[in-house]
């Protein structure tokens, strides 16, 4: 018979010991040491058949024989659709829209089986409503991970869908919903009963105020795909990345509109980024982002005032922080701007958060247009990296970007354009 012991896991990294801890040593946590029941299974190897190593050659793999989930946009980020086995890991902000894509995405393809563990049956149906779309689909009302798997392995559904894997428990395990302990273990009972099936599983991972998967990111090393669900609530737009992918590429992004009918795919992401931008306006300037694979165009936009304050304020929405304090100083130093009691303000629109350095040369010419009081010319996007000595740098994928900008009437100024920032800044504003 298994023993059992009772260990004190950490709600935050997942650090664990046997005796309580007001303080976690591992994150210094406080308070987050909760005693979690664990069996101790017995070391002993039960005799079974001898295990065949399996030669490489010989297995014949299908990369065409993906199912599609009916969303496009969702087909491109996940490599082409869902492999048999696949464990889909859906992670993101409450509200933003997990439930409603996945919804959409069982209302569309045939065997599917939706748990629910946050909402109700009725709750669920309600939502399927406001869709306007209504097919046959199997609810299952349930907290309790066994009762789920026993369910999955009577029907064989192709597809399973949980909401979310919070909200499930195995009375195996003695902490509350939603502890390490018990995340861990729900997410690989299901992971190991939908790869024996050879069904698909998406996973709805809330995250914590920190931006971590289900407190400690356990949940990434224990499925096949995580797609990371981001946007600004305040703005339609929404974002799904693919961040970790064993069947496909993790550069993929899908665009998605939230309206009534819940989230359309954007084929044309750009037009819709641009649509509301007000020309021969100081301080406004476009560029070309990679997200991915896909090139994007969108609209950098800066604000530079007089300060009130003894230390000026640098306020980034979209963009890191760091980054714009580093691009201000380049202006002061290398494109003699007298930026110093300036408050700057620099907002990337539609609610996009970039990671491109290839903005470097839109933010620094959106600062210097505002500060100038001069607009920059409306057919002309800028890109190029800006280094410490104020030189302008080439950016990979720059015919992408180039053909994009081209598609919706724009032409490029990159690192072509001068060989310095304040060169660059010269040509175009003056």
């Amino acid at each position: 018979m298994a023993k059992i012991k009772s260990q004190f896991i950490c709600q935050q990294c997942g650090y664990s010991q046997s005796q309580w801890a007001g303080r976690c040593p591992s994150c210094n946590e406080w308070n987050t040491m909760v005693e979690t029941v664990v069996s101790a299974r017995s070391s002993q190897i039960s005799p079974k058949s001898p295990i065949t190593p399996i030669s490489l050659k010989d297995i014949k793999v299908d990369e065409n024989k993906r199912q599609k989930t009916g969303e496009l946009e969702l087909d491109n980020v996940l490599g082409g659709g869902l492999v048999e086995g696949m464990v889909v890991l859906v992670a993101g902000e409450p509200g933003i829209g997990k439930s409603t894509l996945l919804l959409q995405v069982a209302l569309k393809c045939k065997d599917v089986l939706y748990i629910c563990g946050e909402e109700s049956a009725s709750q669920v149906a309600l939502r399927a409503k406001r869709l306007g779309k209504i097919s046959e689909v199997s609810l299952l009302e349930t907290n309790n991970v066994d009762e789920a798997i026993a369910k999955i392995q009577e029907i064989k559904p192709k597809v399973v869908i949980v909401d979310s894997i919070q909200s499930l428990v195995t009375t195996d395990l003695t902490g509350g919903a939603g502890s390490v302990g018990q995340v861990r273990e729900c997410a690989q009972r299901l992971a190991s009963s939908i790869k024996d099936l050879g069904s698909s599983i998406f996973i709805v991972g809330q995250v914590t105020k920190d931006g971590n998967i289900a407190g400690p990111r356990v949940l990434e090393h224990l499925v096949d795909t995580v797609l990371w669900f981001e946007g600004d609530r305040s703005s339609n737009l929404r974002l799904v990345r693919a961040i970790k992918n064993r069947f496909g590429a993790t550069d993929e992004v899908g665009v998605f509109e939230m309206s009534e009918v819940g989230l359309i795919g954007v084929s044309d992401p750009s037009k819709l980024l641009l649509a509301e931008r007000v020309t021969k306006v100081p301080g406004s300037v476009v560029s070309v982002i990679l997200e991915g694979r896909r090139p994007l165009l969108v609209e950098i936009q800066a604000l530079t005032t007089l300060s009130q304050l003894s230390i000026s304020r640098r306020v980034a929405i979209g963009i890191d922080a760091n980054r714009l304090q580093m691009l201000v100083a380049i202006l002061i130093r290398r494109a003699d701007l007298h930026l110093g009691d300036q408050d700057i303000f620099v907002n990337v629109t539609g609610g996009i958060k970039l990671a491109d350095r290839g903005v470097d040369l839109a933010i620094c010419m959106a600062i210097a247009s505002s500060f100038l009081n001069k607009p920059m010319p409306e057919d002309v996007s800028a890109v190029g990296e800006v280094g410490l000595m104020g030189e302008v740098r080439k950016v990979s994928g720059l015919d992408k970007r180039i053909k994009e900008a081209k598609k919706l009437g724009y032409r490029v100024a990159s690192a072509e354009s001068g060989k310095s920032v304040s060169s660059a800044i010269t040509k175009l504003l003056h």
